[in-house]
């Protein structure tokens, strides 16, 4: 059973797959993690990134919504998207203990591996991305 008040993640490319997404997971009355593309920091960049989820976000202000930028690898753009004030990024490379020690610093969290999420952009478009992200944010379907 899917606990209503455990985000799911849903990998989002554009701002109008974020939108979808926060309205989907406020009609189904659950947080959402919006996730960018793997490695996504390397070429959007956290300034865009935050910008995005703050844009999703807007209108729907009871619904919990994190922002996940994906850094793959790279240390630098992991620090860029620290001090760009990304409250959480996926890092896994080199340096490790280091980046998760600045992260507290920011207040930040690093996760070293991607959630399992829908992707947006395999979802489709329209009235199929919406079917499936009703899907995936199902609370008490068994398949959520």
């Amino acid at each position: 059973m899917s606990d209503p008040e455990t985000p799911k993640a849903v990998t989002v490319y554009g701002l109008a797959q974020a939108r979808a997404a926060v309205a989907a997971a406020a009609r189904a009355g659950r947080p959402l993690i919006l996730l960018s593309g793997p490695a996504a920091a390397a070429s959007i960049g956290p300034a865009w990134f935050r910008a995005l989820v703050a844009q999703a976000a807007d209108g729907h202000p009871g619904t919990g919504v994190t922002g996940v930028l994906d850094c793959a690898g790279f240390a630098g753009h992991a620090l860029a998207a620290l001090r760009a004030g990304v409250g959480t990024i996926v890092y896994a490379g080199p340096a490790q203990a280091r980046i998760e020690a600045i992260a507290a610093r920011y207040g930040a969290d690093v996760r070293r591996a991607r959630p399992a999420a829908l992707d947006a952009r395999a979802a489709g478009t329209g009235v199929r991305l919406d079917r499936a992200l009703a899907a995936w944010l199902a609370v008490g379907d068994p398949e959520a």
